[in-house]
């Protein structure tokens, strides 16, 4: 139906993809394959046009990036073809992993398959409002009069504002934990395996513990998909027997790997910008490391090599864009 529906190209990538989320979501809660998969009421004309609906007005607004609240999921029952089921319906919750969610204890299905499958799959980060210079603003209400929140939901449409101070990522989950009986060589190779497992970050600080004991207060940072995992890494492990999580928000600076060549082999630098100006240039590591041990120098000659041809190359392009612009800026006053 969407092929032969004649809609941008676009729209109508966005609508299958959120059909294809929507059926992987419904077949792993029936238990079966996708090609299997009825989507009953979700199949429904309604259902259909809420879909590619939303794919024509992402299409015809030019979203390049979404931002999803925290949903609100209701909570009671709703009645389905399947009958009876809890909200939020299983298809609705396996949709929401991942994503912030909260009941605000009204008895109403308040997101829907359909809803989940449209929000998840296009958002990119989920929370607060963005800084964002607002453009164009609109409401739309539902048919169900809730007595205790409005019905409403909002769309706000702007240009992003990038922070002075970098920009903020999707929250992110610090899980922590304190052990007083626990050899460092076992930290050593635990915090190894949490950073192969998908830890964005693992630290120790050093900690009195009780009964006068030196302790280690061990903490990992984790995106929430990989936060069940890192705790069940961490009671096998570890000592501990029991972990603390608490959700933070990140605000970081763009980040790129930029390669340089020395005369001891390529580097990758670590480069960090604000607003598109360079504010930090590292070596990585690893790669020095490799490069000492292959070619028998220093590591330290191998880090100061890279950072040398690394600042030549940016200052030989700063140079080559600065001649840019005169030479533009001398045509146009030609012109004129």
């Amino acid at each position: 139906m969407i092929d032969g529906a004649g809609l941008p190209p676009r729209a109508a990538g966005t609508a299958k993809r959120i059909f294809q989320r929507l059926g992987e979501a419904e077949a792993k809660v029936h238990g079966i394959a996708i090609e299997k998969v009825h989507f009953h009421e979700v199949g429904a004309v309604d259902s259909i046009i809420d879909i590619v609906g939303s794919a024509i007005g992402f299409d015809l607004l030019g979203i390049d990036e979404f931002a999803c609240s925290a949903m609100d999921v209701g909570g009671g029952q709703v009645n389905t073809e399947h009958g009876i089921l809890p909200v939020p319906a299983p298809a609705t919750i396996e949709l929401l992993r991942g994503a912030p969610t909260h009941s605000s204890g009204i008895k109403r299905e308040l997101v829907t398959p359909t809803g989940a499958a449209i929000a998840t799959t296009l958002a990119s980060q989920f929370g607060a409002i963005p800084p964002m210079r607002l453009r164009a603003i609109g409401y739309g209400a539902g048919s169900a009069d809730l007595a205790e929140k409005p019905n409403v939901l909002r769309l706000l449409v702007g240009e992003r504002i990038e922070s002075e101070t970098g920009k903020w990522d999707a929250p992110v989950t610090v899980i922590e934990t304190n052990v007083d009986d626990m050899s460092p060589q076992i930290y050593g190779y635990f915090a190894e395996k949490a950073l192969a497992a998908g830890a964005l970050d693992v630290f120790s600080t050093p900690a009195h513990m009780k009964k006068n004991r030196p302790g280690l207060l061990v903490t990992i940072l984790s995106e929430q998909e990989t936060v069940s995992s890192l705790i069940d890494l961490i009671f096998r492990e570890t000592t501990t027997i029991g972990v603390r999580t608490y959700d933070v928000r990140r605000k970081t600076l763009d980040r790129e790997l930029v390669p340089v060549e020395t005369r001891f082999g390529t580097v990758r630098m670590k480069v960090s910008r604000m607003n598109g100006s360079l504010l930090t240039a590292t070596p990585e590591y690893d790669d020095c490391q490799v490069i000492a041990a292959e070619r028998s120098v220093p590591l330290k000659d191998v880090i100061a090599a890279a950072s040398f041809e690394f600042q030549k190359k940016n200052e030989t392009l700063a140079t080559e864009a600065q001649r840019h612009r005169e030479t533009k800026t001398e045509k146009n006053t030609g012109k004129r």
